[in-house]
């Protein structure tokens, strides 16, 4: 129980710290030097420029109007996930907005679009991986998922493209591509948030002197390994190969001493994005 509640507790804490990051990114960068953007802020920038509507108002009755369809649709579960963004991001963007000096942060558009984008992407991935959503323009993907099966990150990726579409009707050619780099810098920085920490390394070793290589492995650098059947393709000889999956630090360990029992070692090694199970998500068990 206690767990559970520490558990829960640094969740709520990484979605707060995302969010904030989030509303800095667009208070010191985004707003003040018009870039244009997809996602929730980038509606609220369009609605501000047509219909002259405050950007927090904005964010906030779209977030509550989203919230709501996503707890109608994807469940209870979503919705205590969610809440937390849904109505902390537009408070803290109102409050960073009454503050004068984040927006003077800088005038260089290029340093604007790379470091919002830096900061967006790396709140998305802190809010995500504490298995919340940020809520907004992440919901109408997830819904298109439960109900037609659509992929996520192609909705996601039309519905950024469709607001970017909105925003190049009032802005100038390089406010453009600036927001293009930005949109391309965010979703790079993501995919790299998201995997931090679980990108691991593979090595298939195939050689006759398997039996000492697997008890180096299962002994040296106590890591655990699979034997699968292998046969030769010129000579037809069962040969067992060795599976393992490791660190990137360890893998020049395990280079050396695979070496050191046999030079005429054959190694594939390959990079894992991600790995599940005993020893890496799950506490290892010794028999």
């Amino acid at each position: 129980m206690k767990e559970q509640v520490i558990r829960t507790g640094k969740d709520v804490g990484m979605v707060i710290l995302g969010n904030t990051v989030y509303a800095l990114a667009v208070t010191m960068f985004i707003l003040p030097n018009g870039l244009i953007t997809g996602g929730t802020t980038g509606l609220a920038i369009v609605a501000n420029h047509y219909f002259q509507i405050p950007v927090t108002g904005f964010v906030s009755v779209f977030n509550v109007l989203m919230f709501l369809i996503g707890a109608l649709i994807l469940g209870k579960k979503f919705a205590m996930t969610t809440i937390i963004s849904t109505f902390y991001y537009p408070i803290i963007l109102g409050i960073f907005q009454s503050v004068p000096a984040l927006a003077n942060v800088t005038s260089d558009h290029m340093l604007s679009a790379l470091y919002a984008g830096v900061m967006i992407g790396t709140a998305i991935g802190i809010v995500i991986r504490a298995g919340a959503s940020t809520g907004g323009m992440d919901i109408p993907p997830l819904v298109c998922n439960k109900i037609w099966g659509l992929p996520i990150s192609a909705v996601m990726y039309v519905c950024d493209c469709g607001i970017l579409l909105l925003q190049i009707l009032f802005s100038v050619q390089e406010q453009v591509l600036y927001g293009l780099l930005l949109v391309f810098l965010y979703t790079t920085v993501l995919d790299k948030v998201l995997l931090m920490g679980q990108s691991k390394t593979q090595v298939k070793i195939i050689s006759e002197k398997y039996e000492e290589i697997n008890g180096m492995i299962l002994g040296k650098l106590d890591r655990s390994s699979t034997l699968l059947h292998g046969e030769t393709g010129y000579l037809r000889s069962s040969l067992p190969v060795i599976l393992t999956v490791i660190s990137g630090r360890e893998l020049q360990r395990l280079n050396k001493e695979v070496q050191k029992i046999d030079e005429e070692a054959f190694m594939i090694v390959s990079p894992v994005k991600e790995v599940k199970g005993k020893g890496f998500t799950s506490k290892k068990e010794y028999l």
